[in-house]
């Protein structure tokens, strides 16, 4: 039992972030992978939790703009660009490709493009910006619930989408085998922390917004790719934390 937990959750922690447990875990059973998605929530509560901390001790020695620029960099850091990676990948291919074939192609060129690059330094600046505008009394909240919604937004955008490559690839096992109760698991883990967290009306905006981000997100570029990919889950995982971060003020002041 303790293996079954354990293990689902480790993959987790080593799919999410750059900072690996045991590289015994790389070779893993579609099944562990899909269950691993069960618990990709509590790791961006983790990773939350980190940046509330550090928050904690660089505004005690920095400027607000200064300390908001360092938690997304560290962010980044944590998670090895992972999400930004698939975010640039896939800009770059739904701009660039004219059929499902190309956009495809394109997205598994290892450079970076003109549009991949914009898209970028707007997710930063709007991250920032989002970050900038989070109440005092909102912020610790903040910086623990906006990775937490960014890992759920993956799950619920993956639920139910095929795999868009024939040959396979690095998201093909985590989709062939997820299931409702994986989905489950995550939205469990995600929503009483929520409303803990952040109360009954800033849970609902926030949890309505990753919900709507993550499934049109999935949903549009599986018709434009006959499939998602693992860039287009990173991509959801950007768009879900940039929605949240720009629309807890808005449910904080309801």
């Amino acid at each position: 039992m303790t293996s079954r937990v354990f293990r689902p959750l480790v993959l987790a922690w080593h799919f999410l972030t750059a900072i690996p447990f045991s590289p015994a875990l790389h070779e893993a059973a579609p099944r562990d992978l899909a269950r691993s998605m069960g618990w990709y929530p509590l790791i961006g509560l983790v990773l939350g939790g980190i940046l509330a901390v550090v928050d904690r001790g660089l505004s005690l020695l920095l400027t607000p703009m200064l300390v908001d620029v360092m938690l997304i960099a560290l962010l980044v850091a944590l998670t090895g660009g992972l999400h930004q990676d698939g975010l640039a990948d896939t800009l770059d291919g739904i701009s660039g490709g004219h059929t499902a074939i190309e956009r495809l192609r394109i997205m598994r060129d290892p450079h970076i493009g003109a549009i991949g690059a914009t898209g970028l330094v707007l997710d930063v600046m709007l991250r920032i910006s989002g970050l900038q505008a989070i109440p005092d009394e909102l912020r610790p909240q903040a910086l623990l619930c906006f990775p937490l919604f960014g890992r759920w937004g993956i799950v619920v955008g993956a639920w139910g989408s095929r795999y868009a490559r024939a040959e396979g690839g690095l998201a093909a096992p985590f989709l062939a085998e997820l299931t409702w109760r994986h989905v489950g698991m995550a939205t469990l883990l995600t929503v009483p922390v929520a409303v803990w967290l952040l109360g009954g009306m800033t849970a609902l905006v926030s949890s309505g917004a990753t919900i709507l981000i993550a499934r049109g997100v999935t949903g549009g570029l599986g018709r434009l790719c006959g499939g998602i990919t693992g860039d287009m889950l990173g991509a959801v995982n950007e768009l879900v934390e940039i929605a949240v971060l720009l629309l807890l003020p808005l449910g904080w002041g309801s």
